[in-house]
C-alpha cells in the first residue's frame, strides 16, 4: 500500500512584503508529499523536471522518505518556473514569470512499483494529466484526493468536470467553489459541487480556515491566527498533502478521519507559510506538530454549561 502524489516539481521565485527570494524548490508535489511524508512513511512522487533540478534537492526528498522513481529527469531541458510577487494582504499576487518548459508536454509514468497506490493525490495539474494517472493504475486506490484551480475552470472546463466525476474528494478555495458552482453562497456551492461526483468536498478558505461538506455534514475548521505570515506560496498544497497523509495513516475513510485529517493539514500549512519555500516544512519534529495541532484543538474548544 502507498501513496502517490502527482504535481510539480520547480523552481520558484517570490517577493512579498517581508522580503523575496532567488530561485528556490517549489511546485505542488514538493510541498504536498513533504507535508505527508509526516504522516505516511510510503509516499511516491509522479513529476518531472530538467536537468537543471539539483540532485541534492531529490536526496532530500528520500531522506523524507519519498521515493522517486516516477520523478522524470529530462535531459538538456529546463524545470518548470514560476515567478510572482505578493500584495501587502498576502491574499493577492501577481505572476511576473511562468515558464512551463519540461511541464509543456508532460506525460505521467507510472511505475510498476507504484501500481500499489491506495491513496492517490492529485495535485493542481492540467486534468487531462490527472486523468491519465487515474486511468494508468491497474486498481482504483482507495481515496482520490484533487486539487485544481480557476485557470483550469476558464480554459479547460469539459475536461476538469470529467476529471472531477473520477475522484472521492474536491479541494478547492472560496472563490473557485463560487465560480465552479455558480452559487454565492457556500453551502449552495457545496452542495451543487457535490452533485459533480466527489463524495467530500474541501473549500479552502485562506486565514479563514476551511470548510468540509459531504452529502449532510459539514464542518468548520479554525485558522490559526500567526503574527507573521512570510509567504503563502504553497500552503494550499501543504495543507492537502497532510490531509492525504493523516488518511493514509489512519486508513479508514470516514467523515470524523476527515475532520481530524483537516486539522493536521491546516497544522502543516502554517508552517510552511512562517518560512520562504518549504523551508520550514522541511525539518519539522513529531513534537512541534502534536503542539501545533494542540493549538488548533484549543482555539474551537469550548463548553456550554
Amino acid at each position: 500500500m502507498s501513496l502517490v502524489v502527482i504535481g510539480t516539481v520547480a523552481f520558484d521565485a517570490i517577493e512579498t512584503p517581508f522580503g523575496k527570494t532567488d530561485k528556490i524548490v517549489g511546485g505542488a508535489a514538493t510541498y504536498a508529499s513533504l507535508a505527508a511524508s509526516y504522516f505516511y512513511n510510503k509516499v511516491k512522487i509522479v513529476a518531472v523536471v530538467g536537468d537543471d533540478f539539483p540532485k541534492s534537492e531529490i536526496d532530500d526528498l528520500n531522506r523524507h522518505h519519498i521515493r522517486t522513481e516516477g520523478l522524470q529527469v529530462k535531459k538538456g531541458e529546463k524545470s518548470f518556473f514560476w515567478a510572482g510577487k505578493y500584495h501587502n494582504d498576502m491574499n493577492s499576487r501577481d505572476t511576473l514569470i511562468t515558464e512551463l518548459n519540461v511541464l509543456a508536454d508532460f506525460d505521467p509514468v507510472i511505475p510498476v512499483s507504484y501500481q500499489d497506490c491506495e491513496y492517490l493525490m492529485l495535485g493542481n495539474l492540467q486534468p487531462q494529466v490527472q486523468q491519465t494517472v487515474i486511468n494508468r493504475l491497474a486498481k482504483r486506490p482507495k481515496l482520490i484526493v484533487m486539487d485544481t484551480m480557476n485557470f483550469w475552470m476558464d480554459i479547460a472546463l469539459d475536461e476538469l468536470l470529467e476529471t472531477i466525476k473520477m475522484v472521492d474528494v474536491l479541494t478547492i478555495n472560496d472563490a473557485e467553489a463560487r465560480q465552479l458552482s455558480g452559487e454565492y453562497s457556500l453551502v449552495k456551492a457545496a452542495r451543487k459541487i457535490l452533485t459533480m461526483g466527489p463524495q467530500y468536498l474541501i473549500i479552502k478558505k485562506g486565514e479563514h480556515g476551511a470548510l468540509l461538506f459531504s452529502e449532510d455534514k459539514i464542518f468548520a475548521a479554525p485558522a490559526l491566527p500567526l503574527a507573521e505570515v512570510f509567504d503563502p506560496t504553497g500552503a494550499g498544497d501543504t495543507f492537502a498533502g497532510g490531509f492525504i497523509g493523516y488518511m493514509a495513516k489512519v486508513d479508514t475513510v470516514n467523515f470524523n478521519n476527515m475532520k481530524n485529517a483537516i486539522i493536521f493539514g491546516s497544522a502543516l500549512a502554517s508552517f510552511c507559510v512562517e518560512k520562504f519555500g518549504t523551508e520550514k516544512i522541511r525539518n519539522l519534529t513529531q513534537k512541534e506538530i502534536a503542539a501545533r495541532v494542540q493549538e488548533f484543538v484549543s482555539l474551537a474548544k469550548f463548553e456550554i454549561a
